[in-house]
């Protein structure tokens, strides 16, 4: 893994990189956040699964809140103590999941 996606982000680079992911909020200026919902429970923990391996392959986990059909997702880099570019690219790496998840609702 490259050093430089480890790195603290500057506060205008944090917004460039909001301004391309559509649900992705900022939460106490070190956090992004979304909501993911799904059509049943099930589908929800599937869902669950693939961004634990994700996250479990890059060495990098997220914060999961599962509210029956509703999962909620909490990104930072401790390390770094604010978001790193690795937070990012997770964060997209799991709206792909949701979008291959969603075709086959």
């Amino acid at each position: 893994m490259e050093e430089n996606f480890l790195e603290k982000l500057s506060e205008q680079a944090i917004q460039e990189r909001l301004s391309e992911l559509k649900e992705w909020r900022l939460a106490d200026e070190k956090w992004i956040v979304r909501k993911y919902r799904f059509r049943d429970y099930l589908q929800g923990i599937s869902f669950v699964q693939k961004i634990a391996e994700e996250s479990e392959r890059v060495q990098h986990h997220p914060f999961i809140t599962i509210e029956y059909k509703l999962i909620k997702v909490k990104i930072s880099s401790w390390r770094a103590k604010g978001l790193t570019e690795l937070d990012f690219e997770l964060a997209e790496a799991y709206d792909r999941f949701y979008l291959e998840m969603k075709m086959n609702f």
